[in-house]
């Protein structure tokens, strides 16, 4: 069960759960190309050797471990909105978790990047009456989550 399905009040409705973007991958994704590319040159340049093994396993192994990082902390996150409160938790044994009544919310700020924009992503941060969300990094559509927010 998740965590946002377990604190639900009765009679509260979830309107949208949020959802890092999928740019949590970006290491993984940039050691898979570094690896490639590395490969493609020692190819070339000394033919088949056991460098290029070794390479190809050493760049096999870091992207696995940083696709399976990845994943975890995309696994690990909720990020919700209900007709009450906004609910944000992250983590797995060392939790960490931010709630805040949808009457104490004053603003809601959307950051994105010129690369943020064209891949749909960016910071939220959630503004509140005598608090504020730490910001919430990496969501995927951030205005969508800001428009389920601000519309009471």
């Amino acid at each position: 069960m998740s965590y946002v399905r377990s604190v639900l009040q009765p009679g509260e409705k979830v309107i949208m759960i949020g959802r890092l973007s999928w740019i949590v991958y970006h290491r993984a994704i940039f050691l898979l190309v570094v690896g490639i590319i590395l490969i493609v040159l020692a190819r070339i340049f000394w033919g088949e050797t056991v460098v290029i093994l070794i390479m190809a396993a050493l760049f096999g192994a870091l992207t696995i471990v940083s696709a399976f990082q990845g994943w975890f902390v995309r696994w690990t996150t909720e990020i919700a909105v209900t007709d009450r409160r906004v609910i944000y938790k992250r983590g797995f044994i060392n939790r960490h978790t931010i709630e805040m009544n949808m009457d104490k919310v004053a603003s809601v700020d959307v950051d994105q990047s010129v690369l943020g924009r064209l891949l749909n992503y960016g910071t939220v941060t959630v503004q509140g009456t005598g608090m504020s969300f730490e910001p919430l990094r990496r969501i995927e559509s951030p205005l969508s989550l800001r428009n389920a927010i601000i519309a009471k």
